[in-house]
């Protein structure tokens, strides 16, 4: 008997389950590069073997020109996770997933250059009011320090590639989902497997229990079943509804970072990541459809 996961229900749970992997991290004793290596070879394992059980084929024959922009992306995806996890371990889990929420506000200042979309005014607006959200979070009040500097930085640099990877998957149309996302984790081994060699090679001898039960966790849940979940949904979901259920992950990441790992934030900082999260989200809002959200 085949169970269907309600969408919106698959959606919110994938990202609930994003908005865990702070503290999963935090206890992985290994470098940014290798979890991301071992994190994108977990899950490439796990979803080639839902791909398979499902009888799924990837259509190698239409990707064509979209296999250099496949690969490059990829790519970026690896390396915007090794930005990420740096990010956690310099400043608190909120304040780098507030930082890390501005990628979607960078797509929308560059889709007018690279599609010819039109930036209108409410377009703008989110961009400066979401530039502010980030000022207040880095300028003003206690960060803990120059460290905590850095993992903003990191962040910052994290939302830049994964805006890259959202632009160069708008090109890429030949290939749908889950089997985009699984060649792209192909593409993120491919290339964090020398990177990982380069800096320090392979590690896991020193990982005690706790260590090896949150890397398979984060590789088997948080991007296996996660991304699983997320990207079967996405055909039943419009793209305003799927943007507006994404906001879960930095919700349940800010409550973890609190309740859990017991940090703490500035006023300044909580008024920052409000303008962050609002007006990214006011940008994915078309007055024209949002009654029916």
């Amino acid at each position: 008997m085949k169970i269907k996961l309600n969408p919106r229900l698959a959606v919110v749970l994938s990202m609930g389950i994003f908005g865990t992997l702070g503290p999963f991290v935090r206890n992985i004793p290994v470098t940014s590069g290798e979890l991301a290596l071992y994190r994108a070879v977990l899950a490439a394992l796990m979803i080639g073997g839902f791909l398979l059980a499902t009888g799924q084929r990837i259509p190698f024959k239409k990707i064509g020109w979209g296999i250099p922009l496949l690969l490059l992306s990829g790519a970026a995806m690896g390396f915007n996770w090794i930005l990420l996890f740096e990010a956690y371990r310099y400043t608190t889990v909120s304040t780098a997933t507030l930082c890390y929420y501005f990628a979607p506000v960078l797509v929308t200042i560059a889709s007018p250059i690279l599609f010819r979309e039109k930036l209108g005014p409410k377009g703008i607006l989110c961009f400066a009011m979401s530039t502010l959200g980030i000022v207040l979070i880095t300028g003003v009040g206690s960060l803990g320090g120059g460290n905590a500097f850095i993992g903003i930085l990191f962040a910052l640099g994290a939302a830049v590639l994964y805006a890259s990877v959202v632009l160069m998957n708008k090109f890429i149309k030949s290939v749908d989902g889950i089997h985009r996302t699984f060649l792209q984790f192909l593409a993120a081994i491919a290339v964090l497997t020398p990177y990982v060699l380069l800096n320090g090679g392979v590690t896991l001898g020193r990982m005690d229990g706790v260590g090896w039960i949150c890397l398979l966790t984060v590789g088997l849940v948080h991007t296996g079943v996660a991304y699983c979940l997320y990207f079967t949904s996405l055909k039943d979901l419009s793209g305003q509804q799927a943007a507006i259920l994404s906001y879960v992950d930095p919700l349940v990441a800010v409550l973890v970072s609190v309740a859990v790992l017991g940090e703490s934030m500035g006023p300044w900082q909580i008024v920052g990541g409000i303008l962050i999260l609002g007006f990214t989200l006011y940008n994915e809002i078309s007055p024209k459809k949002e009654k029916q959200i």
